[in-house]
């Protein structure tokens, strides 16, 4: 998974597709089930981001989370096997909050 360069848009990539999730909302509003892994870390846009070329980071056999986080430093993403958990950074304690 990785954002593009507005930090709008967050890119996600696995076994089953591609998805592109709006940060604002954390909705998925674009998809494509074509297998297109990344290569070099490098992954390429879908929807709104077509065209582009997105920097992911990735888990393999010797990493098995990927934890990140947003480009505005208000959420920490936590991608797994099963799925990304999203959690919002509370400012006055500056842990994660569910």
């Amino acid at each position: 998974m990785g954002f593009d360069k507005t930090g709008k848009f967050l890119l996600t990539v696995s076994h089953s597709g591609r998805g592109v999730y709006a940060t604002e909302t954390w909705e998925r509003i674009a998809r494509n089930q074509e297998l297109a892994y990344p290569k070099n870390g490098l992954a390429e846009g879908i929807g709104p981001l077509e065209g582009q070329v997105i920097a992911v980071d990735h888990r393999d056999q010797n990493k098995e989370r990927i934890e990140m986080d947003s480009p505005d430093g208000l959420y920490k993403l936590l991608g797994e096997s099963d799925g990304i958990t999203i959690t919002k950074i509370t400012k006055s304690e500056g842990n994660p909050s569910p």
